[in-house]
């Protein structure tokens, strides 16, 4: 068994030297082809963007990356060999849900959305979002956003007819300050990106106690996505973000989904992350197939309402 451990250790190792290489040279293409682990029927991408030049920037979007299309993203998941995903409304379209409405439709039913939305939506609206695949809210702060989290509260009420969840990117801090308000929103939370816990703070963060508070309550997900983010320790293991990932996994298994956040917008366009290696890195904190299953398929088709019955293959290249 020894043997064995060793071995997969070097393997793993290479690949992510090869990834580090790639990177460090400024390849355009990704270092890893494929995903090495065999990734099961119905698993989920619960966090990527869309971008297209058919629908225009918002002037108030400070972030403005180049195009990243439905064809793009095909092509993307073909290579992760996952067949669900999650189109989210980025902030540089700020109210626009249409280019996320757009991908949705032609990925039905493998396709759900979280959408952006103002606080004084009518019903009549959230209806015809809720039609078109839409399942949550998303508030984020900075980066041009729209919303506050004065928002928050009015928000959620408003959501709640249509038994959406609230999506929420917040800086660290802004996780614990909201604590109180958090544990009494009338909806489901799905936390972006493991609370953008700094890697050198790790478990140890006040924004970390704060998460598993939420999470423990029993009515909020956590995307153990970006690892990049944040991390001293960087590529091609970001193991001290990674590290925050498998503490989450293991004290909430049923609380944590997977998400890629392609094409990452707010990364350093010199310094993007591999694509397949962020969901290659996943065997690093979530080395048993029955966790990965529930994290890429069980708790997906819970959160976002895909069919239990009826889980996809991957899509071919």
């Amino acid at each position: 068994m020894a043997s064995h451990d060793n071995m997969d250790l070097h393997r793993r190792a290479v690949i992510g030297g090869m990834a580090a290489s790639a990177l460090a040279a400024g390849q355009a293409e990704a270092a890893l082809d494929k995903v090495s682990f065999a990734v099961p029927a119905g698993a989920c991408d619960c966090h990527h963007h869309i971008y297209d030049k058919r629908w225009p920037y918002a002037k108030t979007a400070v972030l403005k990356p180049p195009p990243a299309t439905l064809a793009d993203y095909r092509k993307y998941q073909a290579k992760l060999g996952t067949s669900r995903s999650v189109a989210v409304t980025p902030s540089t379209y700020a109210f626009d849900n249409d280019p996320a409405a757009d991908f949705i439709a032609a990925q039905w039913p493998n396709a759900r959305g979280v959408a952006v939305v103002k606080p004084d939506i009518d019903a009549a609206a959230l209806k015809k979002l809720h039609a078109a695949g839409f399942r949550g809210a998303r508030l984020q702060t900075g980066a041009g956003n729209p919303l506050t989290l004065n928002d928050l509260m009015p928000l959620a009420r408003k959501i709640a007819s249509q038994a959406w969840h609230m999506q929420l990117n917040l800086k660290p801090e802004e996780y614990v300050q909201a604590e109180k308000m958090l544990l009494s929103l009338p909806v489901d939370l799905v936390v972006d990106h493991m609370a953008g816990i700094p890697g050198e703070q790790g478990v140890k963060s006040p924004a970390y106690t704060t998460l598993r508070r939420l999470m423990d309550v029993g009515h909020t997900w956590v995307k153990l996505s970006s690892p990049d983010s944040g991390s001293k320790s960087g590529p091609p293991g970001y193991a001290d973000r990674i590290a925050i990932a498998s503490a989450l996994a293991k004290a909430a298994p049923d609380r944590c989904l997977w998400a890629s956040n392609w094409p990452f917008p707010s990364a350093d366009p010199k310094a993007r992350p591999d694509p397949v290696l962020m969901l290659e890195i996943m065997k690093t904190w979530a080395p048993d197939p029955a966790l990965r299953q529930r994290i890429l398929v069980d708790n997906p088709e819970r959160c976002y309402g895909f069919d239990s019955r009826k889980r996809p293959n991957p899509p071919k290249t």
